[in-house]
């Protein structure tokens, strides 16, 4: 059986700080933390995903100290750190070249957020031939700088922001599946 690799988007402190506003899913970290236990178990490789903002405002710009992973995800020797500062965890990184050479041609995916680094690099992964399992129990949305302007103003719900960024990569770029489908 080829290796099927995890990879564990962006689960930091700085997601919990106030500035984002709302967001969905309070269980997603739980879910993540169950899916390295579970690889971590049958010996699957995993690369955690650091977001070094280069936005000075942003509670993950690394002036905030808020850059690190939280507990349920915390890295452990020999688990790969891939640090970012844009969206894609393929872009400016080395992610590709460590999954080609062992021949993973299979990504589990989950992480924060799903609008954004999430779906990202979903989308990457799946122009660049690996087939994707994105967990949706296991990512989270938020609702900081939704413009609404576009459609009349109103509130933009992270639950409804997480969803439609499931809805437009599933079948396209992903399969999408809860975190039980993956672990039993």
């Amino acid at each position: 059986m080829k290796p099927r690799a995890l990879i564990l988007i962006d689960i930091q402190e700085g997601w919990d700080d106030p500035f984002w506003g709302a967001r969905n899913n309070p269980g997603a970290e739980a879910n993540a933390g169950r899916l390295l236990e579970h690889w971590r178990a049958a010996g699957q490789p995993v690369f955690h995903v650091q977001h070094l903002s280069t936005n000075p405002d942003s509670p993950l710009h690394p002036s905030f100290g808020k850059t690190g992973f939280k507990p349920e995800v915390m890295p452990i020797a020999g688990e790969p750190v891939i640090a970012k500062s844009v969206n894609s965890a393929f872009i400016g990184t080395d992610l590709e070249a460590r999954l080609r050479p062992d021949g993973i041609e299979q990504l589990v995916i989950c992480g924060l957020t799903t609008p954004h680094c999430v779906s990202t690099t979903v989308r990457m992964a799946g122009n660049l031939g690996f087939s994707v399992d994105l967990v949706h129990d296991a990512c989270a949305a938020v609702a900081r700088n939704v413009d609404t302007s576009w459609r009349g103003g109103g509130k933009a719900e992270p639950k409804w922001i997480h969803q439609a960024a499931l809805d437009q990569l599933n079948g396209e770029f992903a399969r999408v599946v809860a975190t039980g489908d993956l672990i039993g």
